[in-house]
């Protein structure tokens, strides 16, 4: 059975000082839901376009709920392949737009000037060496992670 969702758990142990009767204090639990969706990567003018596209509705609805409340931020990519992280790009030469589709979001990020256009393009296209090859790519607004592709 496969999921349109993907839950990722990160546990952090606090090294805070031991509670009463000398037992150490229970590490607090963060959980994170985030669609998992198709994105695909290409140049446009300017610089990249960066698309999301869920399969069902509810993993679509999550991804724009978190683009509307996120996407003011600094947009990212992060590409890990077995749980390292191989490559992470922050797109901040550039002006990032998030537009809403009708399976997800399209993510636009230009620039006018010619140098930052190139360095765009180039961080987009090492993203798409990283999804056919097999990565794992989570597309954040300000380090929180919008979707995913496995």
């Amino acid at each position: 059975m496969t999921t349109s969702v993907m839950v990722d758990r990160s546990v952090f142990s606090s090294a805070s000082s031991p509670s009463f009767g000398s037992q150490p204090a229970a590490p607090a639990a963060n959980w994170c839901v985030v669609p998992r969706c198709e994105i695909k990567v290409e140049d446009c003018k300017g610089g990249c376009k960066i698309t999301c596209s869920c399969e069902d509705e509810v993993a679509c609805a999550t991804l724009q709920n978190l683009c509307r409340s996120l996407a003011a931020g600094q947009c990212s990519i992060c590409c890990q392949l077995n749980g390292v992280t191989v490559f992470d790009c922050k797109l901040t030469c550039g002006f990032c737009k998030c537009e809403f589709t009708e399976d997800g979001c399209c993510i636009t990020c230009t620039s006018g000037d010619k140098a930052c256009c190139e360095m765009i393009q180039a961080c987009c296209a090492a993203v798409a060496c990283c999804v056919k090859n097999g990565c794992s790519c989570y597309v954040c607004f300000n380090g929180t992670p919008v979707c995913c592709c496995c």
